[in-house]
């Protein structure tokens, strides 16, 4: 099997390329662009925003010529554009989904309901489908990737994004047959569960971010799903609701994630974790039994064991999107998918005393923020998944603050794409039912 940089190349010089259609202009959008514009063997061919001059500018910032991007929500004219060699600029998401010259789709709407409906629509026209929506991933991507097997396309979690990172970590310990003890991620500010766009919008403009996304990063949801999305690829389950927000060093992290009983910090193996002082990366905590490879990993200077840890530094979002691209088209195989099924939920929980009538707003919000918990203790407890929540969906009972929120404490005032999608999901998987458990704050 060629490398995939070496492949890419053979396609380039055969003019065979992958084409991409990408909805969301954003911040990863744009950055997902130009990378590709250095790349061989691929190109995005079309793009959908709901503001078309997002779009038009992500083109012209790659370097693509104003005369060859075409502005059509045509199905006949983007077409012809396409085959033209020039590139499309639309505001119909539903263009690129059902447009014969795509092959591969990127979701970058960081919309659960939107990015859910997309990557329905991609499937049922058979076209390999890369997640940078982790939240609608958490939400109804089991039933999602049942249906890509089905139809015999990919659907994936994005290379570059931290659950995608993780997992390249897992896969080469695992293929190596270690143990795999602990997998997660630093964060990149502390725990704060009363953030919200307008406590955030300061640091926001210095950043140059979107003060909801900066939210939901520093009132630990963003956290929350991503390690969700690692359990449900992996099987691995928080060691308690919330995860523990250990604060430590790379070098520290072994002796962490020992046991309880062997002088470490956690109750149990095989758990997904988030800690304070190593963010940007993420890691692997591994280990072995056998002597000699023990040994070996002593000589390597991995430390002493009986842990060690696998540590990557970095992880450059959208622009390594481009790998999991090459890999669905080119060898039909994910990043990151939810294998194992939900084995987790990021659970809603009430950022402030909340009124009945009132509407919840969305992820990065107000109102809610989400919390890891078990998928069974989450169905036990009959708790609202983060991914669900939006302007729609309205409070029926005066709810307290740090409350876990429930199916029965809402009621959906508008279908929506990923409700109906969730419904579906929940009716063709059983859980197994848990004890109820309390959210640690």
């Amino acid at each position: 099997m060629l490398g995939i940089n070496r492949k890419l190349e053979e396609l380039e010089r055969s003019g065979n390329l992958i084409h991409v259609g990408l909805v969301g202009a954003g911040q990863m959008g744009r950055g997902m662009i130009s990378q590709i514009e250095s790349m061989a063997g691929m190109r995005v061919v079309i793009t959908a925003d709901i503001q078309v001059n997002n779009a038009t500018n992500a083109y012209t910032k790659a370097g693509v010529p104003a005369k060859e991007i075409i502005v059509t929500n045509e199905k006949m004219k983007a077409s012809s554009a396409i085959r033209s060699g020039n590139v499309v600029a639309t505001t119909d998401a539903n263009l690129i989904t059902s447009l014969p010259d795509v092959d591969v789709v990127v979701d970058a709407t960081g919309v659960p309901n939107i990015g859910a409906k997309i990557a329905w629509d991609s499937i049922l026209n058979k076209k390999h489908i890369v997640m940078l929506n982790v939240e609608a991933d958490v939400t109804v991507g089991p039933l999602l990737k049942k249906m890509a097997d089905s139809c015999g396309v990919v659907y994936t979690g994005s290379a570059g994004d931290e659950p995608g990172a993780i997992m390249e970590l897992y896969d080469f310990a695992d293929a190596l047959g270690f143990e795999v003890v602990a997998l997660g991620k630093g964060k990149n500010n502390p725990l704060n569960l009363e953030a919200n766009p307008d406590t955030a919008e300061e640091e926001a403009k210095r950043k140059g971010a979107s003060a909801k996304m900066l939210t939901s990063f520093q009132d630990g949801t963003k956290t929350m799903v991503e390690m969700t999305a690692v359990a449900n690829a992996t099987g691995f389950l928080p060691d308690q609701p919330g995860m523990h927000g250990f604060t430590g060093s790379v070098a520290e992290l072994p002796d962490i994630f020992k046991l309880k009983e062997d002088g470490g910090q956690v109750q149990n193996k095989q758990i997904v974790e988030y800690i304070n002082g190593v963010a940007p990366g993420v890691f692997a905590i591994i280990s072995s039994e056998k002597e000699e490879v023990n040994h070996e990993m002593t000589y390597l200077s991995m430390g002493e064991g009986p842990n060690y840890v696998l540590y990557r530094p970095y992880h450059l979002t959208s622009l390594e999107t481009p790998i999991s691209i090459a890999r669905a088209s080119l060898y039909q195989e994910a990043t990151i998918a939810p294998w194992r099924g939900l084995q987790a939920e990021t659970v809603t929980v009430a950022k402030r005393d909340l009124q009945a009538g009132e509407f919840l707003d969305s992820i990065g919000g107000f109102t809610v923020y989400g919390n890891i918990l078990s998928a069974a203790d989450a169905n036990a407890q009959r708790a609202l998944p983060i991914g669900l929540v939006d302007q729609h969906v309205q409070v029926n009972r005066s709810i307290k603050k740090g409350e876990i929120i429930t199916y029965e404490d809402v009621v959906q005032t508008k279908e929506s794409a990923i409700w109906r999608l969730r419904k579906m999901q929940d009716e063709t998987f059983s859980l197994p039912k848990s004890k109820k458990v309390t959210v640690n704050r």
